[in-house]
């Protein structure tokens, strides 16, 4: 059971800090910043990695456990446990989120802005594509690389939050589109964050299994 209190624990972490800092920002008229928020995700996802890295992988994100279960790198009894941990476990941190801040609206929901709803479908499916390759790459080698994965994951998480942020919410995640949208009553448009994220952890397996003449990403290649 470790393993799934771990992503619980995790996924709690990120949504609280990173769905808590857009709220704060919203409320206390931009003192974070936009630049703010985005360093807050990465940073939340870096800290958790090197803390419960060891113990379930810390993945976090339904997507993420989707792409590994697609390498044959985690169990299929596994899969539907750890989903459910990191649902419980956005859905706590969005409750407490509403009792602490109930004047918020939204509490840091996904929607789309500036761009069409098929805009924010397809730029969700890159963004979680370029979280996954670098994932699925840095989680695994030498023993330099692994101490590195915490830095380079929470960088690309930052990375993409800042500059994708303002268009989608840059989500690349079910569970922290899924926890305030259902929290805030926002649904209209989560049926994007649950499905583009998928298919872009999939496509980031599929093209890690071209790359490496190993197949060491992807078994079934």
């Amino acid at each position: 059971m470790n393993k799934y209190f771990s992503e619980f624990i995790g996924t709690f972490a990120l949504v609280f800090a990173g769905t808590g800092a857009i709220i704060i920002n919203d409320l206390s008229g931009g003192a974070i910043t936009h630049l703010g928020v985005g360093l807050v995700f990465g940073l939340i996802i870096m800290t958790m990695i090197y803390a419960l890295g060891e113990i379930s992988g810390a993945h976090f994100n339904p997507a993420v456990s989707f792409g590994f279960w697609l390498a044959k790198r985690l169990p299929s009894k596994e899969l539907f446990l750890f989903v459910l941990s990191q649902v419980s476990g956005g859905l706590t941190a969005s409750i407490f989120l509403k009792m602490i801040f109930p004047q918020h609206q939204t509490l840091g929901a996904t929607e789309p802005n500036i761009v069409s709803v098929s805009g924010c479908f397809l730029l969700e499916t890159m963004l979680t594509f370029f979280l996954m390759f670098v994932i699925i790459h840095v989680a695994q080698g030498a023993k330099e690389k692994g101490l590195m994965a915490g830095v380079a994951i929470g960088g690309m998480v930052a990375l993409e939050a800042i500059f994708a942020g303002p268009v989608t919410g840059a989500s690349m995640n079910p569970a922290r589109s899924l926890a305030p949208a259902i929290v805030s009553g926002h649904l209209h448009f989560l049926w994007i964050y649950l499905t583009a994220p998928f298919l872009g952890a999939t496509l980031a397996i599929y093209s890690c299994c071209l790359l490496r003449k190993d197949n060491s990403c992807c078994l079934s290649c």
